[in-house]
């Protein structure tokens, strides 16, 4: 390949790069970025129109380059099927900032970067508007740890089977403890995420006060301070497999322990409040606005629920499965 040919190469990846990151190309300042004429870029933009023709007719999706007349230049259209739209980008925007479950330094580059990656150019600093006030008094959590990294190699390893090594500082006395895990599962519950696994190589006698508890033990995820993949893998049946969604349904409080069925009357003002909040309730029994529930949960966590909900929840009956 000689030089001429080897500069108009990079030349137009260099227009095509610009053209899908939503950048406007505008041929006369290409032009005089690369010293050559408007001829010479006009003919780039025609190389890159048939490479997405081509693209178009072996996988079918099509990106469209046109002329835009009030941005004097050309830009590529994707197809609306595949992004997001203004209003799902503002919704999942303000469903992070509610979240409150990162920094802001990561919470904000995350926000940046879906409305820079999903929204058109011409709607942005419309969505950004609609978030700013949100974003200026955001409030992180108080832990103050960023934990992606960590986050990400969980879930690596529970996608290999890996058997993991975690320092962990206990939430009741801060002590720091080291686990061997099998992880299963991540999940995010009320500004936390959460990392599910079996412990190896423990006294459960001493450790657990049920030591004969079956399901996995529950690890905020921003208390892990460190986590090392080991060489080792685990297996489980198939049969045995974790579900995670079975367990998230049960699990709502993040409080391990024994499953139990709960039941209560409820008598508040809106009983579907109720029936999100526990995934797995079901309404036995109607009578004058006196709801009898039924749901199964983990552990004592849905105690604090219920005494939060003060003189309409009433007459808890709790049993063991």
């Amino acid at each position: 390949m000689d030089r001429e040919e080897s500069t108009k190469i990079n030349r137009i990846l260099s227009i095509y790069a610009e053209l899908t990151e939503g950048r406007v190309v505008n041929k006369a300042e290409m032009a005089q970025r690369f010293g050559v004429n408007a001829r010479s870029i006009q003919r780039d933009v025609e190389s890159i129109r048939r490479f997405l023709e081509d693209r178009e007719t072996k996988n079918g999706i099509r990106n469209e380059l046109i002329y835009d007349y009030r941005e004097k230049g050309y830009r590529l259209e994707q197809p609306q099927e595949l992004m997001l739209t203004n209003e799902e980008v503002l919704a999942v925007c303000k469903i992070l900032l509610d979240s409150r479950a990162f920094v802001r330094p990561e919470m904000m580059a995350m926000l940046d970067k879906l409305v820079s990656c999903s929204v058109p150019k011409k709607n942005q600093k419309m969505v950004n508007d609609l978030l700013s006030n949100e974003k200026y008094h955001y409030i992180e959590p108080h832990h103050g740890k960023r934990f992606l990294d960590r986050m990400w190699l969980a879930g690596q390893a529970i996608r290999e089977n890996r058997v993991i090594q975690i320092s962990y500082r206990k939430m009741k006395d801060h002590a720091q403890v080291s686990r061997r895990l099998e992880p299963l599962a991540i999940l995010f519950s009320e500004y936390y995420f959460y990392l599910v696994g079996f412990i190896e190589d423990i006294d459960r006698e001493e450790a657990f006060q049920n030591a004969k508890d079956p399901y996995p033990t529950i690890y905020r995820i921003d208390r892990i301070d460190e986590l090392k993949l080991l060489p080792e893998h685990f297996k489980i049946p198939y049969a045995d497999r974790f579900e995670e969604g079975e367990f998230r349904k049960r699990v709502q409080f993040m409080y391990g322990g024994r499953l139990q069925r709960l039941r209560f009357e409820y008598t508040g003002p809106s009983v579907e409040a109720v029936l999100d909040r526990l995934p797995t309730a079901r309404i036995l029994r109607e009578e004058d606005g006196k709801y009898l529930i039924q749901a199964e949960v983990f552990g004592e966590g849905v105690e604090m629920w219920l005494r939060s909900q003060g003189e309409m929840v009433r007459d808890v009956v709790r049993k063991e499965i």
